[in-house]
C-alpha cells in the first residue's frame, strides 16, 4: 500500500487551538523577532500581524523601502520605544518552520562559525516562496509528430533549441520563461511549437503534492549478506531514535538495494527520507531504480532541475506531501515535516564538502541534523572516509559489511604495470602491457575502460620558443587546453579563452606545445592504438545537460562503445555490464604534493575505479600503471587488505594529531592587494593568544598554493588544536581583535578538506 500523505500544517488562526510541537503563538501587536535573509548579525523586531502568528512562520517583513522573506524566530527583545516598531507584512502559505530546524540551522551556524542569516538563505534556496497558491499555465514535451521534420520552415534552429531543452529535462515541466530563457528564444517561438502538438502547454495547480510510494512493493531478492543489513535497519527504523551507520560494501555489492529496503522501512513509519547523492550525473540511473522499487518518482533537489520544481519540491517537503526526496548536499536543508532517515551514498566523496560560500560537510551535518531530528544516518561507502571509519572503530556509529559482489559477480583481479620496464614511446602513455590487455577484449567482444583523472586535453601548453606557459589572466592557474572545444580554460575561475595560435608572450608562431595528457590527449592516442575499436570518452564537461551525459553513460552500459576513456565520473557508480578491463593510466598521480589525505584519497579512487571491472558473470582485471609499484599505498590496493590499510593510516594521522583525531581549522585572507592580505595575516598570527591558551598552533601566513584567484591575492593560515579543544570559541575571541577594510575578505573554514 502507498503511504497516506502527511497532514498540511500552516499557522492556526485561532490561537486557543493547541499548538503543534510545542510551538509559540504571538497574538497581534506582540513584539517578535524575525531572522531575515538579509547580511545582519542579528534579528529585527516586528510587530505580529493582524491575526498573529506562530514561532517559526514564514513571514515577510519591510526593511527600508524593501519587503523581505523572514521567520519568525522568537519573542523580540524590545528596549525601545513600541510605537516605532513596524509591523509584519503577511504570513506565507508555507507550512512553519519546524523546531528541529531551526536548531539544526543554529547548531550548524555555530560550528562552522556562519553567521545565522547565510544559513537561513541556504534554507530558503527557492523561488516565489511567497506566492499564493494558485493556477499556472507550464509546458512540457508534447508529440513528436506534431512538426514534420523534412519541412525545414517549420523546424527552425528556435524550434530545435525548444525541443532539445524539453528532452534534456525528460519530465519535468516549465513555465512559459523558463523555457524560453533556457533554449535563448523568445516566448513566441515555444507558442507556435504549441500550435504545432509539438509542446504541450497545461493549466495545473502552482504546486502539486508528489505520487505515493508504494513502499510494501517487492524488491529485488536479497543475498544473505544484504538481508542482514536490511533487518539491522529496519530495527533502527522501528525505533525512532538517532543513529549513525556505516554500511561498507565492496563494489557492486548491492549497498543501493540495501539502502532502499532502509527507505521503505522509514516511510512504513509515516517518516520522510532523503537521499544524497555526490553527481548530478547519478540523478538520474537512480530515481529510475526508486520508481522499479516504489511505483513513483521522488521529489529532486540539485542544480539539473527548473526553479519551478524547486518551489513545488521545497513547498511539498514542508508540507510533508514529499515522501522520498533526492538531491545534492543542499538537500540537507529542505524544510522536512518529520525526518527520519538520511541516507549519504558515496560518503567519502569530496562532493559533499561546499567550498564556497558557507563551508559545511554534507555528511557531518548530515549526522548533526538527524541527532536533532531523532532520524537514521545510512553513510554508505565501498571505500569509507577515515573520519568515517573511526567513529566506527570508536562505537560512535555501528557497522555494517557486505562483503561479496551480488549474484555471480566477483571482485576484479588487481595487477601492477611497472612503468619503469614498459618501452612507452615518446608522446604516449598507454604502455605496451596496457595495449596488448585492451586488444584482448576486443578480440573478446568486451569492454575496456582507460582511466585518468584529468579534464581537458593537457594540463599545460608551454611556447617551445620561450618557455612561456599560458597562464589564467586571473588566476596563478595554468589553462588547460580542451581540443574539442578548441579552448582554453582556467579549472579554477572557469575562464576561457581561444587556443592562440602563437604564443601570447613571445609572439612565435607554431611553437606552441601540449604538456602531459588529459582525457581528450588518451582518447586521441586510444584511436591511434585501436583504429578498428568504437572509443568514447566519458567526462563531464564534455556534454551540456544531465540528460545528455546520462543518454551517454546509458549507451556505454549497452554496450556502444568498445573502449571507454573516462575521468574521475566513471568511479562514481556506474554500472556497465560488458567491461571487463580497466587500465589506470598514472596511479600515482594524487599521491604527490601536501595534502594529508592524499594517501586516502588515492586508495579509494584506485578502488572504485577497479570496481568498474567485472560487475556481471565475466570477471574483471585491473591494471595499474605505476612507477611507484613498491609505494606503500599501491601494495594496498593490490592487495586488498583494506582493513590493513584504514589501520596504518589511523596510526599516521594519530601520532601527527590530524583529522579525525585532532582539530584544523583554514583561514583565507584574500584582497586586490597582495600587502594589505598579509598585513592582516602577519597581525593575526602575532595576536593569536585566544588560540594559545586552548593548546592549538598557527602556521604561517603563506601564500596560498594558487596565490590568485579571480584576480584576488589570497594568503592562507593553519590552525592546529586537538580533538576535545573549544575550537569554535577561540577562533571567534581570536577574530574578534581585528578589524579590515571592505575590500579585503576572510573565510573560516572548519574541518578542511582541501588546502588550495
Amino acid at each position: 500500500m502507498a503511504l497516506p500523505v502527511l497532514s498540511i500544517v500552516y499557522p492556526m488562526a485561532d490561537p486557543t487551538e493547541t499548538p503543534q510541537h510545542d510551538t509559540i503563538w504571538f497574538d497581534e501587536g506582540t513584539l517578535v523577532a524575525v531572522l531575515t535573509t538579509q547580511p545582519l548579525d542579528r534579528t529585527l523586531d516586528y510587530k505580529a500581524p493582524e491575526g498573529g502568528c506562530w514561532q517559526g512562520a514564514f513571514v515577510e517583513v519591510p526593511l527600508g523601502p524593501r519587503k523581505i522573506l523572514g521567520v519568525v524566530w522568537g519573542p523580540g527583545e524590545g528596549g525601545f520605544d513600541l510605537a516605532k516598531a513596524r509591523s509584519v507584512t503577511r504570513v506565507l502559505q508555507a507550512a512553519p518552520m519546524q523546531p528541529a530546524m531551526r536548531d539544526f540551522l543554529m547548531r550548524a551556524a555555530d560550528y562552522t562559525l556562519t553567521p545565522l542569516s547565510a544559513m537561513l538563505r541556504l534554507a530558503t534556496r527557492a523561488p516565489g516562496l511567497g506566492d499564493s497558491p494558485s493556477m499556472r499555465h507550464v509546458y512540457r514535451m508534447g508529440a513528436r509528430g506534431g512538426i514534420e521534420t523534412g519541412d525545414v520552415g517549420r523546424m527552425t534552429p528556435a524550434r530545435q533549441k525548444v525541443l532539445a531543452v524539453l528532452e534534456d529535462f525528460g519530465d519535468l515541466s516549465f513555465t512559459l520563461k523558463e523555457l524560453a530563457d533556457a533554449a535563448d528564444v523568445t516566448p513566441s517561438v515555444v507558442k507556435g511549437l504549441v500550435k504545432l502538438g509539438a509542446v504541450l502547454e497545461e493549466k495545473t495547480p502552482r504546486d502539486v503534492p508528489y505520487p505515493g510510494l508504494d513502499y510494501d512493493a517487492s524488491g529485488k531478492a536479497l543475498s544473505a549478506d544484504q538481508a542482514a543489513a536490511v533487518a539491522a535497519l529496519q530495527g533502527d527504523a522501528k525505533a525512532q531514535v538517532y543513529s549513525t551507520t556505516l554500511l561498507k560494501g565492496v563494489t557492486g555489492s548491492g549497498k543501493t538495494e540495501v539502502y532502499l529496503e532502509a527507505v521503505a522501512a522509514c516511510l512504513r513509519q509515516g517518516r520522510q527520507a532523503l537521499v544524497l547523492l555526490p553527481e548530478i550525473a547519478l540523478t538520474a540511473e537512480f530515481l529510475s531504480r526508486v520508481e522499479d522499487r516504489f511505483g513513483a518518482r521522488p521529489a529532486e533537489w540539485h542544480s539539473g532541475v527548473t526553479l519551478t520544481e524547486r518551489r513545488r519540491a521545497w513547498k511539498m517537503v514542508g508540507q510533508g506531501h514529499a515522501q522520498l526526496v533526492v538531491g545534492a548536499r543542499s538537500a540537507l536543508f529542505l524544510p522536512f515535516q518529520d525526518l527520519g532517515l538520511i541516507v549519504v551514498d558515496e560518503e567519502h566523496d569530496t562532493s559533499y564538502k561546499q567550498e564556497d560560500g558557507v563551508l559545511y560537510n554534507a555528511r557531518d551535518m548530515a549526522v548533526l541534523r538527524a541527532n536533532l531530528e531523532s532520524a537514521q544516518v545510512v553513510l554508505a561507502s565501498a571505500t569509507p572516509s577515515l573520519e568515517s571509519w573511526a567513529n566506527a572503530e570508536a562505537g560512535k556509529y555501528k557497522r555494517l559489511d557486505l562483503t561479496t559482489r551480488f549474484g555471480a559477480a566477483v571482485m576484479p583481479d588487481l595487477r601492477a604495470i611497472d612503468m619503469r620496464a614498459e618501452a612507452v614511446p615518446g608522446g604516449r602513455w598507454v604502455s605496451p602491457t596496457l595495449q596488448a590487455a585492451v586488444n584482448a577484449r576486443l578480440a573478446l567482444g568486451e569492454q575496456s575502460l582507460l582511466f585518468i583523472n584529468r579534464r581537458g586535453y593537457a594540463p599545460v601548453t608551454l611556447c617551445r620558443a620561450c618557455g612561456n606557459q599560458i597562464g589564467c589572466d586571473h588566476c596563478d592557474a595554468r589553462m588547460v587546453e580542451h581540443r574539442f572545444q578548441k579552448r582554453l580554460m582556467c579549472h579554477q575561475c572557469g575562464e576561457t579563452k581561444p587556443m592562440p595560435e602563437k604564443c601570447p608572450s613571445c609572439e612565435a608562431e607554431g611553437r606552441l606545445s601540449a604538456v602531459g595528457p588529459g582525457v581528450e590527449r588518451l582518447t586521441e592516442e586510444a584511436e591511434a592504438l585501436f583504429p578498428d575499436a568504437r572509443v568514447a570518452t566519458l567526462s563531464s564537461d564534455m556534454y551540456g545537460s544531465a540528460r545528455a551525459l546520462k543518454a551517454q553513460i546509458e549507451s556505454l552500459a549497452a554496450g556502444e562503445a568498445d573502449v571507454i576513456i573516462g575521468t574521475q565520473l566513471v568511479a562514481k557508480g556506474h554500472n556497465f555490464p560488458l567491461l571487463t578491463l580497466v587500465g589506470v593510466i598514472d596511479a600515482d598521480l594524487s599521491l604527490h604534493g601536501g595534502d594529508l589525505r592524499a594517501a586516502e584519497r588515492t586508495f579509494q579512487l584506485m578502488r572504485q575505479v577497479a570496481g568498474r571491472a567485472g560487475r556481471a558473470d565475466k570477471p574483471g582485471v585491473a591494471m595499474l600503471q605505476t612507477h611507484q609499484p613498491e609505494h606503500p599505498v599501491i601494495r594496498a590496493i593490490l592487495g586488498g587488505d583494506e582493513e590493513g590499510f584504514w589501520k596504518a593510516e589511523a596510526a599516521e594521522r594519530h601520532m601527527a594529531g590530524v583529522p579525525p583525531y585532532g582539530r584544523l581549522v583554514g583561514i583565507v585572507i584574500s584582497s586586490p592587494d597582495m600587502a594589505e592580505a598579509f598585513d592582516l595575516g602577519t597581525a593575526m598570527a602575532r595576536n593569536a593568544v585566544p588560540l594559545t591558551q586552548i593548546g592549538a598552533q598557527v602556521f604561517g601566513p603563506a601564500p596560498a598554493p594558487i596565490a590568485r584567484v579571480r584576480g584576488r591575492h589570497r594568503v592562507r593560515l593553519l590552525v592546529k588544536a586537538s580533538k576535545s579543544a573549544p575550537i569554535q570559541a577561540a577562533i571567534t575571541q581570536w577574530l574578534a581583535q581585528f578589524k579590515w577594510p571592505n575590500q579585503l575578505r576572510l573565510s573560516v573554514d572548519i574541518d578542511p578538506q582541501s588546502f588550495y
